[in-house]
């Protein structure tokens, strides 16, 4: 009787360290928020001087080196007395051109491209800190100002990808759904007369996996549409939430391009190339389950032939070169979101000066607008503060810096107050108020 009441007992215990620490390991925990905010502001700042490297005659192969060198240097400065935290690149730069979708790093070996006026350049890029990742992708056209603006077919797709990347940052939260997600980007591509790029898809993101078990389906090829689920988003879960559109027809077509960008899977093989095990133990020890580029290699001819038996035997995933049709045009934006009782957290992500951009399309549905200019925070209440009350704890004032979406609308999924500390509070003013 006793053994079995102990064996109990230490089960229920065991389950209860278990969840624990997968709590710990959630945006549930102040650490673990922190550490997103680290990432994220690394990931802003890189993002930012990869923009503004993107000129006319800048070389895309030293841009995205640039880049790459630019994430290392950065979370190689965080947590630099705790050797087991693991940091560093969690999507490499990658710079896709006008009707190039996707995933475009050149190695040194490839050949280059150089961009020019007028050209609709697509930044991808991201890092991690201890597996908690932040990444970010962001559309600008080269040269394009104020009073020199962007029209025509360019300006459709990138306001409509913009637009609709704003219109599911506000539908990605507690008790929505992911197909209503899929709908609206759908709905802004057309308005823009634009389709949303077939079968891309938005993750949901955890310790050191980019890849989660939530998705949401952007223009779900007939395969998918077979396979997709209805999810319903949850309080602290991470999305990095994905929107491209397209000015032509939105299938994607893989190039002549060599594949460079790469991320291990999950997946046990016995190789018998030397050089292929020797590849994917350097994988293994430096990126784990992140994409990584051939670049990141110092002998890239060896990674070049280390990584076709990994590839063939699917213990790497590659990433191809996408294309649209020639003289189409695809712009993207991408954001890691944290869903915070307070509201959606929106952490990466660069604004989009709508002033440098002329349209003859216009979003006229009204509750399309609605949700646009809704906001992503709760509003405030009992914001009457007693004469010197500080601050709420050193951990919330730690996180008062991370990019959040500036909004103040009234949506409301905040945890309910809870109604003993309520009490006890009001019987404590009784007791001052006698004193």
């Amino acid at each position: 009787m006793s053994s079995s009441r102990s064996s109990s007992v230490s089960s229920a215990s065991g389950a209860s360290a278990s969840s624990k620490t997968a709590q710990d390991e959630t945006i549930a925990s102040d650490l673990v928020v922190t550490k997103y905010k680290m990432a994220s502001e690394i990931t802003q700042r890189v993002l930012r001087e990869v923009v503004d490297r993107c000129v006319p005659g800048a070389s895309i192969r030293d841009t995205c080196i640039y880049g790459d060198k630019r994430l290392d240097e950065e979370t190689s400065r965080v947590f630099k007395k705790d050797k087991d935290v693991k940091k560093g690149i969690a999507f490499p730069t990658c710079l896709s051109v006008n009707n190039y979708i996707c995933h475009f790093s050149p190695l040194v070996s490839d050949p280059d491209m150089i961009l020019k006026d007028d050209d609709v350049v697509k930044i991808d890029l991201g890092c991690h800190i201890d597996g908690y990742v932040a990444v970010v992708a962001h559309t600008l056209v080269v040269g394009a100002t104020r009073e020199k603006k962007v029209t025509g077919r360019r300006a459709d797709c990138i306001l409509a990808a913009y637009h609709a990347a704003e219109a599911a940052l506000r539908l990605i939260k507690p008790t929505e759904h992911n197909t209503a997600v899929t709908e609206i980007i759908d709905r802004i591509a057309h308005t823009y007369h634009c389709k949303p790029v077939e079968g891309m898809i938005s993750y949901q993101m955890s310790r050191g996996i980019i890849d989660g078990e939530k998705k949401i389906y952007q223009n779900p090829s007939e395969m998918q549409r077979r396979e997709i689920e209805k999810q319903e988003f949850a309080l602290h879960e991470v999305y990095a939430v994905d929107v491209l559109v397209s000015t032509g027809e939105g299938k994607p077509r893989e190039t002549d391009i060599r594949t460079t960008v790469y991320r291990k899977k999950d997946f046990i093989y016995q190789l018998r190339m030397k050089s292929s095990r020797v590849f994917l133990s350097e994988v293994e020890k430096r990126f784990a389950l992140m994409p990584f580029t051939l670049r990141h290699f110092d002998d890239e001819k060896r990674a070049r032939m280390g990584v076709i038996e990994c590839a063939k035997h699917e213990l790497v995933e590659p990433y191809p070169v996408y294309q649209e049709k020639d003289g189409e045009f695809v712009a993207e934006f991408k954001f890691t979101l944290l869903l915070m009782p307070s509201g959606q957290m929106k952490i990466t992500g660069l604004p989009l000066d709508l002033d440098c951009y002329e349209s003859e399309y216009k979003i006229v549905d009204n509750d399309i607008k609605q949700l646009l200019t809704s906001s992503t925070q709760k509003k405030k209440k009992n914001k009457k503060k007693k004469k010197g009350t500080g601050a709420t704890g050193g951990n919330a004032a730690s996180l008062d810096n991370v990019e959040a979406v500036d909004d103040d609308g009234d949506e409301d999924f905040e945890d309910e107050p809870d109604p003993v500390a309520q009490k006890a509070s009001t019987k404590s003013k009784k007791t001052n108020k006698k004193a």
